[in-house]
C-alpha cells in the first residue's frame, strides 16, 4: 500500500459553502478511486476562497457592530479548515458507504510551524481582505497593527506574511491514524500558523502555502509520492503562447533551470513546482502535478508531469 500525500486547490472548491458541497462529492469520487486501488492518503487542501469569505465577513460586521470582534487570520484559518474538511469528510463518508467500504475518515485541525525570523514577515506581500480608504488603512494600521498597503489604485489592503513551514505540531496524531488506514485531510490551508514562544505555540497571522505545507506533511510521513492535483493536465512552459509545450517528465536539475528562467507564474505553478522539488530534496522520490478530474491517470502515469531526482 503506497503512502500518498495529495494536494487539492481551494479554488477548486467553489466560492461559497453550497457550491462547495456540490464539488466535493466529485473530489470525493476521484479520492475515494485511489483509496480503492490500494492507496492510503493525507489530503491536504486550500482555502484562499473559504477564508477570505471568512475574513471578510468578520471585517465587515466590525465595520457595522464595532461589538462585533475583529477576528484574525490564525482564527480564520481554523474555522475554514473546520467547515471545509466537514464537506470533505461527509463526502468522502457517503462514497465510501455508496461502495461498502469501511474506511475511517478524519480532519485534523493542524498547526503549522513557521520561523519568525523567516524574511516573508519582513516584507508580508500576500493581500488579504477588504479594500480600505486611506484614512481607514492609516488607523487599522495604528489600531490592529496591521501592514497595509496600496492595491492598484484600487484601494489600501491589508498585507501578510507567506514563510515556509519548518513543522507540524500534529505529526504524531497524523501517522498514528495513517497506520491504522484512515484517510486523513490535514494542514488545510496550510495549516493554522503558529511559532515556538518559548515553551509554547503561538498562532501567528500568516498564509502558508498549502503546496508547501502538503511536501512537509509528505516528507514527514515518508511519503511514496506527492501529489499537486490542479486545473491543468501537465505542468506547461511558455505557457500561452505559440510556442507553448506540455511536460511529462523532469528532474530536479531541470525544474530548477525552468524557476530560474522565470517560466511558472509566483501565484499559480511556481509554487507547486518549488513545493514538489522541496520533497525530493528532502527525501522523497517522486512527486507529481496533474489535473484533478485525471487523478487515477496520473497516479498511473497516463497524466501529470512527474518530477524526480534524475
Amino acid at each position: 500500500m503506497a503512502k500518498i500525500v495529495v494536494a487539492v486547490g481551494g479554488n477548486a472548491l467553489g466560492n461559497n459553502p453550497e457550491e462547495q458541497k456540490e464539488i466535493v462529492k466529485i473530489t470525493a469520487k476521484n479520492l475515494v478511486d485511489m483509496v480503492e486501488n490500494g492507496h492510503n492518503l493525507v489530503i491536504v487542501h486550500g482555502n484562499g476562497p473559504q477564508v477570505g469569505m471568512i475574513n471578510q465577513a468578520f471585517s465587515i460586521a466590525n465595520a457595522h457592530d464595532k461589538n462585533s470582534p475583529v477576528v484574525d487570520f490564525p482564527e480564520c484559518g481554523s474555522m475554514s479548515q473546520g467547515y471545509i474538511g466537514f464537506h470533505l469528510t461527509n463526502a468522502l463518508v457517503n462514497e465510501f458507504k455508496k461502495r461498502k467500504m469501511t474506511n475511517d475518515v478524519a480532519t485534523i485541525v493542524t498547526q503549522t510551524i513557521v520561523d519568525k525570523k523567516d524574511s516573508a514577515f519582513k516584507n508580508p506581500t500576500k493581500p488579504i481582505g477588504m479594500f480600505y480608504d486611506q484614512q481607514q488603512a492609516e488607523i487599522l494600521s495604528k489600531t490592529q497593527q496591521w501592514d497595509m498597503k496600496e492595491d492598484s489604485g484600487r484601494g489600501w489592503r491589508r498585507v501578510i506574511a507567506s514563510p515556509k513551514p519548518i513543522d507540524i505540531v500534529e505529526k504524531k496524531v497524523i501517522t498514528t491514524l495513517l497506520e491504522a488506514n484512515t484517510t486523513i485531510i490535514a494542514a488545510g490551508g496550510g495549516g493554522i500558523p503558529v511559532y515556538l514562544n518559548q515553551a509554547s505555540y503561538q498562532g501567528i497571522a500568516a498564509v502558508i502555502d498549502k503546496d508547501f505545507a502538503a511536501a512537509k506533511i509528505a516528507e514527514i510521513i515518508k511519503a511514496d509520492k506527492l501529489i499537486i492535483l490542479t486545473a491543468v493536465d501537465r505542468v506547461m512552459i511558455n505557457y500561452n503562447t505559440e510556442n507553448e509545450e506540455a511536460l511529462e517528465k523532469l528532474t530536479v536539475t531541470e525544474v530548477e533551470k525552468l524557476i530560474a528562467e522565470k517560466q511558472f507564474g509566483e501565484g499559480s505553478m511556481l509554487p507547486k513546482v518549488q513545493a514538489a522539488v522541496s520533497f525530493i530534496q528532502n527525501g522523497g522520490q517522486e512527486s507529481i502535478i496533474g489535473s484533478l478530474e485525471e487523478s487515477e491517470k496520473v497516479i498511473q502515469g497516463l497524466s501529470g508531469t512527474r518530477i524526480c531526482k534524475a
